[in-house]
């Protein structure tokens, strides 16, 4: 089982309601899903860094078969 850390967030309403309007869910539901966005954002610029900078053995047309 995921162990969980509970945490005091101080926002402002208007933030929090939009938020809330475009994820759908509660309070808990919408501060993980903004906490998940920016961890994959991190994931998603160190990737682009590598664009160019990795060679792969197999062509794409080897990788279709």
């Amino acid at each position: 089982m995921e162990t969980l850390r509970k945490i005091t967030v101080e926002v402002p309403p208007e933030l929090l309601e939009r938020a809330q309007r475009a994820t759908g869910g509660g309070i808990t539901q919408t501060v993980r899903t903004g906490l998940q966005l920016v961890a994959a954002s991190q994931a998603h610029a160190r990737l682009r860094q590598l664009r160019g900078k990795v060679r792969f053995s197999r062509t794409s047309a080897e990788l279709k078969h």
